[in-house]
């Protein structure tokens, strides 16, 4: 498989875990439990690039086994059963297909599809655009690049319903009420 954009990042493998080929993942997506029904990753270098398989292809691991330590998952891949087989995927990224992802409920995102869509206010006047969301743990905050009307400014608009009052995919826009000092 092509690596593709809409790819979900679920992890980074940290290091090692014993001598039998697990690895230890600090994950990235909010429901870690997500583990357990994960059949199969790919993996992504952040400094080597891609990891590819003689016909420039992901390399596709299936997932063997989960469990949980602290804060991080301890996950065991098929055909791997030696520390020196999984050293190689150290630093690396785990990332899901989407049509493996776990269904969002209503109301819900993957961060992926809200990053680069356009902030307006109530009244449809252009804040700027959403560059990243910080998941804080008691809820999820916008990082918005203000436009000119606002500095040109970073602006952090907390994910609640008083402040967020519309996410439009199709149009790619989120509608949103500014609290007095948030700007």
């Amino acid at each position: 498989m092509q690596f593709k954009e809409d790819m979900l990042r679920v992890g980074v493998i940290t290091q090692t875990h014993g001598l039998k080929g697990e690895v230890k993942i600090f994950p990235t997506t909010d429901d870690v439990k997500r583990f357990d029904y994960i059949d199969r990753v790919f993996l992504k270098s952040v400094s080597k690039g891609i990891i590819k398989n003689e016909n420039n292809e992901l390399i596709e691991l299936h997932v063997t086994g989960a469990k949980y330590f602290k804060q991080y998952v301890i996950l065991k891949f098929d055909g791997i059963n030696d520390i020196n087989d999984v050293m190689k995927y150290k630093g690396m990224e785990i990332y899901v297909a989407r049509e493996d992802a776990i269904p969002l409920e209503e109301g819900e995102y993957y961060i992926s599809d809200l990053i680069g869509l356009r902030v307006t206010d109530e009244e449809e006047n252009e804040i700027g655009t959403l560059k990243d969301v910080m998941q804080t743990g008691a809820n999820d905050v916008y990082v918005v690049d203000g436009n000119e009307s606002y500095d040109n400014k970073e602006i952090l608009i907390p994910c609640i319903k008083e402040c967020i009052k519309n996410v439009d995919l199709e149009n790619k826009t989120i509608t949103v009420h500014l609290l007095k000092g948030l700007v």
